[in-house]
């Protein structure tokens, strides 16, 4: 199997570095990161329609955002990809309205088009204990991540997962000291976006960071933000294509135009 390796981060962040020894000590398994050179976080599935590569120590490092280096990587710098791997994200990506911002979840759903199956990781990072913006873990802090993605790679293929699911959300808690239990969810739909005015300038916040750290956000058992702050692995099976149903009034509608 030869797994596509890439993150929002930067190929040179410890959380893709955790995810590549977990992945290239699997028998059978080679690994090869394509990846941004520098930070792509929260850029979606924004594409770029030239890129400079360079050769790097883990593969190739790609002056561009995360969906770049899938397409690049499987139409260019790569004879075959079986699976793509993307992460492990320092920081989740919880809930129906992260899976199109985050560059993480993006790089899946571009592989997903190419029809090849993908696995995006994120590793959930209490906010109230780090400061997220300086906060630089070891590989080793990515242990429960590096655990199940290096799990769902040697068990997925041979079990036709991705006969039904296009991609997996995949997040975890920081590594502990014993082994955490895995569970399937569904993305949370709970949004707490909120913006101030002050002056000029608007800031944005994203409120469920902060009830999260209080452990007062609204998701039900099954969720995958309740599964992460129960101290669950949570793995999301999602699809990429936009569902398409029938619309009875809208049919209508265009009959009337």
């Amino acid at each position: 199997m030869h797994v596509l390796l890439t993150n929002d981060d930067g190929i040179d962040e410890s959380g893709l570095r955790a995810l590549y020894d977990a992945l290239d000590a699997l028998d059978g398994v080679d690994v090869t990161a394509v990846a941004p050179a520098d930070d792509q976080s929260a850029v979606g599935r924004k594409l770029s329609t030239r890129v400079d590569v360079r050769e790097h120590e883990l593969g190739f490092a790609v002056e561009g955002t995360p969906a770049d280096c899938v397409v690049v990587g499987v139409q260019s710098l790569l004879e075959e990809v079986d699976l793509v791997v993307s992460g492990c994200n320092r920081g989740a990506n919880l809930g129906q309205y992260t899976l199109g911002r985050s560059g993480t979840v993006s790089a899946a759903v571009e592989a997903a088009f190419f029809e090849i199956p993908a696995i995006a990781v994120s590793m959930y990072v209490p906010t109230d204990e780090v400061s997220f913006r300086t906060y630089d873990p070891d590989p080793a802090v990515y242990g429960e991540a590096a655990r199940a993605t290096a799990y769902l790679v040697e068990e997925t293929a041979a079990d036709g997962v991705f006969g039904i699911a296009d991609y997996l959300n995949v997040n975890a808690p920081t590594a502990g000291e014993e082994s955490c239990e895995m569970v399937v969810t569904e993305p949370s739909t709970f949004y707490d976006m909120d913006a101030e005015r002050d002056g000029d300038v608007v800031h944005l916040h994203d409120r469920i960071w902060e009830r999260m750290n209080e452990q007062d956000v609204p998701d039900p058992e099954g969720t995958d933000r309740y599964a992460v702050l129960h101290g669950k692995v949570s793995v999301s099976p999602l699809t990429a294509p936009h569902t398409v149903t029938y619309h009875e009034t809208l049919s209508g509608l265009a009959v009337e135009y």
